[in-house]
């Protein structure tokens, strides 16, 4: 499903991901591990090709990134579900109007979007909350929009860039919990993080970034 071979990436002339080959299976749970500055948010990019390597290849579903065209990343984009540390939500629209926001600009008729919208907030226990603002929200309950604002599209994968990182570690768990439920019902998740304790409670495959090289890793227990 997704595919990176032999992709390097530099930034003002210093090489930041080197040589790096990495599979993502449909289905797989992928804990992606390094320290700050170690090159994850670059993975990420590369994922959802808002960055191009400089050399190698990147692919994800029928998508390559030697030969995609600036129309197609729009399309690639909705077969991915991105949440992020800091939540990204549109602070003056509601949790409905947030989640509903990337089915808007598809065009989708609006009996699809109100049934879809109300279907994934249920998925992520926030259905009782589709009419508040984002800062009448907890932290847990903000990253729970962003989560299912992403998934709203029915992705094949879902990136997640240190999901918990605003969080204390009660929320955090919860969050991860939601990511295994939503990777039990089948999408593929990747999940990057320098939260240890939580990697080894994922449970699921380990990959680090060290060194500029991305490697299989197993953490002791």
């Amino acid at each position: 499903m997704v595919k990176l071979s032999n992709v390097c990436v530099s930034f003002n002339r210093q090489l930041v991901l080197d040589h790096i080959n990495l599979e993502i299976k449909a289905g797989e749970f992928v804990s992606l591990v390094g320290t700050t500055g170690s090159g994850k948010s670059t993975l990420l990019r590369l994922l959802y090709m808002d960055l191009i390597p400089d050399s190698g290849s990147v692919s994800v579903g029928k998508f390559l990134s030697g030969t995609i065209s600036s129309k197609q990343i729009p399309m690639l984009r909705r077969k991915l579900g991105v949440v992020y540390q800091d939540f990204k939500l549109l602070e003056d629209r509601s949790v409905y109007d947030n989640v509903a926001f990337s089915l808007y600009v598809t065009n989708a008729r609006i009996a699809d979007i109100k049934k879809k919208v109300l279907n994934v907030l249920a998925n992520v226990g926030l259905s009782h909350k589709r009419n508040s603002m984002p800062h009448q929200l907890s932290g847990g309950e903000q990253q729970r929009v962003a989560i299912a604002r992403a998934l709203v599209n029915e992705p094949i994968l879902l990136l997640a860039d240190e999901p918990t990182g605003n969080l204390d570690p009660t929320t955090s768990l919860d969050i991860l919990k939601l990511l295994k439920d939503i990777n039990t019902q089948g999408t593929a998740v990747l999940m990057a993080t320098h939260n240890y304790d939580l990697v080894r409670k994922a449970q699921g495959r380990i990959v680090q970034i060290k060194d500029r090289k991305v490697f299989d890793v197993k953490l002791k227990r």
